[in-house]
């Protein structure tokens, strides 16, 4: 049995040589750690994973053992174990914030047999929320269109992305969002592949799309400057291939052949 627990945003871990790993149940007797909530949430290598939430305990955690925040335990873990952590923080922030009842105001209660919260008074069911989000490379005449938000460190340098609106399929966010955060219009929009990003409930969905018209006109509400840039001339600090806003630029790299870096590859 595999625990993944979390305190606040930061998530418990083993350290082995420096390599992560998940706590089991015997560490979490030896830890005396008391569980606040939890939920199963599938099998890692035949274990049964569980999601939870807990107090800190009230002595310094001893050798072996840390507090690791969900970005960091990107870098430092494969996909497959960072897929069922960050799957774990989604729930456990989805539980959290779920208490009440949105419709009667009363307290939720799990609902058996499915991942559900169910309010005892009216019934109304509530289910994990993920919040869609698109990604996309826009390719102008060898250039690749890149921005540097304006929460983003000054150096920093990403493709556009953007929040789904409700009623908006994917290809009309796309081309509202490059429109409303820099002023051209695109075509050609094709699916390129998608990415969980449990930030706290993101779904990324990543396009490519062809330059179409305009000039870019900087929105400074969302973006602190824009512009195109070749494949010799790109910023030096992007974001990481694990990304999937990194596997889109490392498409424009490789000559911008649809599918190569895509999650749809076969």
């Amino acid at each position: 049995m595999l625990w993944f627990l979390f305190n606040n945003n930061n998530m418990l871990i083993k350290l082995n040589n420096n390599q992560v790993a998940i706590p089991e149940q015997k560490d979490i007797t030896r830890l005396a750690i008391q569980i606040d909530r939890e939920v199963q949430i599938g099998v890692l290598e035949n274990s049964p994973c569980y999601a939870a939430e807990f107090s800190q305990v009230s002595e310094a955690l001893p050798d072996g053992f840390a507090y690791m925040s969900l970005r960091k335990l990107f870098f430092k873990t494969g996909e497959e174990v960072f897929g069922i952590a960050g799957r774990a923080y989604q729930i456990i922030h989805w539980i959290r914030t779920h208490q009440y009842c949105g419709k009667c105001g009363s307290l939720m209660e799990n609902k058996a047999g499915e991942l559900a919260r169910k309010c005892p008074n009216c019934g109304m069911t509530s289910y994990p929320r993920i919040s869609p989000a698109v990604i996309v490379a826009v390719v102008k005449d060898e250039q690749l269109l890149m921005a540097s938000n304006i929460s983003f460190p000054t150096s920093f340098y990403s493709v556009l992305a953007g929040f789904v609106e409700p009623g908006e399929t994917l290809e009309a966010c796309v081309q509202r969002e490059i429109k409303e955060e820099v002023g051209i219009e695109v075509k050609n929009i094709t699916y390129f592949g998608s990415q969980p990003w449990p930030f706290p409930d993101s779904l990324m969905i990543g396009f490519t799309a062809e330059y179409a018209s305009g000039e870019i006109t900087v929105n400074n509400t969302e973006l602190a400057t824009a512009d195109w840039f070749t494949r010799s001339q790109l910023p030096g600090n992007i974001p990481n291939i694990k990304t999937i806003a990194g596997r889109l630029i490392e498409w424009f790299l490789q000559g911008g052949t649809h599918g190569l870096y895509s999650n749809n590859k076969r």
